[in-house]
């Protein structure tokens, strides 16, 4: 198909495609944790993925006539993908702040890094750990300390009860412990 039909860009800035996670105050707190597991992440993007896929981008474009080398026109969009993650990655370094929950201070309240466990209503327990945004995992009972249930949390104490206001509704919980470790 002729390029004139198709939308088909080499530029870099399709940055219109991602959405950015606004950091209240332009930091990035993050568990020692999360951070290493963005710098391996970014390591091995730049390390491994990208030179080997230069690599076959560069032999594609050896063999000819690029405008129907499939090999040619997928590696240059997942290299451009690749580099658009590799440029997020780097602004989430440049921004982290890595905060070890171990070394906290103040362990009769909760803050960043504290794993908090509580009891709703209804009698449900739950524990969660407050972390950073990148390493928010609900699944695995890590929620960012930006989401609503972590900013209710915050400066609390073992026995508050705390009422805040969740996407299902108005929450009733109280907290029951509080536990500062890696």
């Amino acid at each position: 198909m002729n390029k004139a039909f198709v939308k088909e860009s080499d530029d870099a800035d399709d940055e219109e495609d991602v959405p950015e996670v606004v950091l209240p105050h332009g930091v990035n707190y993050m568990t020692r944790r999360g951070h290493a597991a963005i710098r391996t992440e970014f390591e091995h993007l730049v390390k491994v993925e990208r030179p080997a896929l230069v690599q076959v981008v560069s032999w594609a474009a050896g063999n000819g006539d690029r405008s129907e080398n499939g090999d040619y026109i997928y590696g240059k969009k997942r290299l451009r993908e690749m580099d658009k993650r590799i440029r997020f990655l780097t602004k989430r370094l440049e921004t982290a702040v890595v905060v070890d929950p171990a070394a906290q201070e103040n362990l009769e309240q909760v803050f960043f890094g504290a794993t908090v466990s509580i009891c709703d209503s209804d009698g449900m327990h739950a524990t969660y750990q407050i972390v950073g945004i990148d390493e928010a995992n609900a699944v695995e009972g890590r929620i960012s300390w930006v989401s609503p249930l972590a900013k209710a949390l915050l400066k609390a104490r073992e026995g508050d009860s705390i009422r805040f206001q969740s996407p299902a509704g108005w929450r009733d919980i109280e907290v029951e412990a509080i536990l500062y470790k890696e």
